[in-house]
């Protein structure tokens, strides 16, 4: 595809429509912490219109979207404030979000006069152009003075594309698509009443009940380059799983159960982690690494309905955290599948209340900020987002997306992040891979096959 760069028209700062009576302060958590050396959230969603002089236009969607979002920002007026540290006597900080109303940011852009949706939804590999759909590009969550929401509305030949990127600290998956939800919601309705009754965003933060904040911790910002990270070239593209193929896929894990996980009854393996090991071990065939050595998976873990008394689902703020499994090349492709995904349900069974409130305590009393750096690896695949997440939904106004895709924030070899398909009951996984093992993985009639 031939294009020049994204021009950007306009830039806006959006306010919450009035001043909120809520705590001007929020002190963030060990859930939000950990993510302030990490890059913010980056996803955008693909529309599809034709703009008629008696339709939608391009001007009446730019006022739209500034208009409802700042009627959301009211009812998730933290999102329209900063991150804010203070420093204490012990070279300590804590970190809160300051509910200043400073606003987000809302950019008008342009792509080049060629781009069309086709172009964007359509292609094997997901073009580069992509990335510049989105603002802040190459922020981390604990970059200073960047607004803790902000959006790119990118007017293509026949469409639209609505790149929203958020900060980590401030939210996760779940807040950032509620958010989402929402904002749609109140963008084509014109009214957020039955919406944000049923669905009312949770702002203070969760903390034990022998702990309380603010969280003191030492903290160096090194800004590592982005770039470092990408070796050897990268390319994304996405792969689409049917509800016949996820089917199957449950079924041949669930059958094909191991003996020797220490199991004293047949477990119960979910669709996506049915899934996920079958990507885990196409990806570690078409990495064609040696068989001594270890391969891992890292993925995503809510924590909102494990605790007892669960969170609620409104609950605004990262309630999440990182699941690990492990195993050795040649272990992981004799096992094979109902062995892999038997790994993956036991880490994420182990994920309880209690070991929540450890994993915790733990990092009060040592608190660790992982960089991109300490996850991108040739032996690693790293899994963000869920497929339960209400994507195809959101109807601003002009019908639903026909896509979704992400930034380039906290992309390296190995991160595959999940959506739910466009159709009822599928999965949508966006690989980014080094350009021989996506070529490996494209040649693999196994993984391909489903």
């Amino acid at each position: 595809m031939n294009h020049t760069e994204v021009r950007r028209i306009s830039t806006k700062t959006v306010q919450s429509t009035s001043p909120s009576s809520q705590p001007q302060q929020i002190d963030l958590s060990p859930w939000d912490l950990k993510f302030l050396k990490i890059g913010v959230i980056q996803i955008g969603l693909l529309y599809h219109y034709q703009p008629t002089p008696t339709t939608t236009t391009t001007t009446s969607i730019i006022h739209s979207l500034e208009t409802s979002l700042s009627l959301t920002l009211h009812h998730f007026y933290p999102l329209a404030g900063r991150l804010s540290t203070t420093a204490h006597d012990d070279n300590t900080i804590s970190v809160y979000i300051d509910c200043n109303n400073a606003g987000a940011e809302l950019i008008h852009a342009i792509a080049p006069s060629n781009v069309t949706v086709a172009d964007i939804k359509n292609p094997i590999a997901v073009p580069n152009i992509v990335h510049d759909f989105f603002p802040l590009n190459g922020a981390l969550n604990c970059d200073p003075d960047i607004p803790l929401l902000a959006v790119q509305a990118t007017e293509l030949v026949d469409g639209v594309f609505i790149g929203v990127t958020m900060n980590h600290a401030a939210v996760d998956g779940t807040s950032f698509w509620h958010f989402i939800n929402t904002w749609s919601e109140i963008c084509r309705t014109g009214t957020s009443n039955h919406f944000i009754s049923a669905y009312p965003p949770v702002f203070l933060r969760w903390f034990p009940d022998d702990l309380r904040p603010p969280i003191r911790f030492h903290f160096a910002h090194e800004h590592h380059d982005h770039e470092e990270l990408i070796s050897p070239p990268l390319t994304q593209r996405v792969f689409h799983f049917s509800q016949e193929s996820i089917a199957r896929l449950k079924a041949k894990a669930n059958a094909e159960q191991p003996k020797t996980l220490n199991n004293t009854s047949p477990i119960k393996i979910s669709s996506l982690q049915a899934v996920l090991a079958h990507i885990w071990l196409a990806v570690t065939r078409a990495r064609r690494l040696p068989s001594d050595e270890k391969t891992s998976y890292v993925f995503a873990i809510g924590n909102r309905t494990r605790l007892v008394p669960p969170l609620p689902n409104q609950y605004l703020g990262s309630a999440m955290s990182v699941g690990t499994v492990a195993a050795t090349v040649g272990e992981l492709l004799q096992e094979g599948i109902g062995w892999a995904a038997a790994l993956l349900n036991q880490e994420i069974n182990a994920h309880n209340d209690a070991a929540i409130r450890g994993a915790f305590s733990s990092w009060v009393k040592k608190p660790v900020c992982p960089s991109l750096a300490d996850f991108a690896s040739n032996f690693v695949l790293l899994t963000g987002s869920s497929p339960r997440f209400n994507v195809y939904g959101n109807d601003f106004g002009w019908g639903r997306p026909v896509g979704v895709r992400s930034g380039g924030g906290n992309k390296f070899d190995g991160k595959i992040t999940v959506f739910e398909g466009c159709v009822e009951g599928s999965m949508d996984f966006e690989a980014c891979l080094a350009v021989e093992t996506l070529k490996a993985l494209v040649d693999d009639a196994e993984f391909m096959g489903e």
